[in-house]
């Protein structure tokens, strides 16, 4: 009977980054509702790690806090598992899940009562290092007898 080697990677890892290098971390039942987080991952989506923290340290939003702390815990995780260089990284994917609802009950008029939705969100954010730039061919590369005004059904 052969013996299997144990994976290394997670299979959340896996799901996240795949085989390209970078770290995630995720806070789970944050009291916050998830279109509110959203709001706040949308704003760092794509910039670079300083970047997005100096944005959340000033970010009005309550939900700025918790997005700073799970964004810090990423860059240590890449920093120390990954030896990723702090400076190369670049938020890549963030994820706001809606967790579990707690359902509570307010007291109406007349006997009444309605009910009130305290919902909570799991966030996840992921970092990897900022991608290479592209080489593009130089506009002087073209060869002779190539147009770049072509219409359509004209050869």
């Amino acid at each position: 009977m052969p013996v299997t080697e144990r994976r290394r990677t997670s299979a959340r890892r896996d799901s996240l980054l795949g085989d390209q290098p970078g770290a995630f971390a995720s806070a789970r039942y944050q009291r916050i509702t998830p279109m509110k987080a959203r709001r706040v991952t949308q704003m760092i989506h794509g910039l670079p790690v300083d970047d997005a923290l100096a944005l959340l340290q000033f970010a009005p939003q309550s939900a700025a806090k918790t997005v700073y702390k799970v964004l810090e815990s990423a860059i240590a995780n890449a920093e120390t598992t990954e030896d990723l260089d702090r400076a190369d990284l670049v938020v890549s994917n963030c994820q706001v899940d809606e967790g579990p609802t707690m359902k509570r009950w307010r007291p109406r008029a007349q006997g009444r009562a309605t009910r009130i939705l305290k919902r909570t969100s799991h966030i996840t954010l992921v970092v990897t290092p900022r991608p290479e730039p592209v080489q593009r061919a130089s506009a002087g590369s073209k060869t002779k007898g190539e147009t770049t005004n072509r219409k359509k059904g004209k050869a």
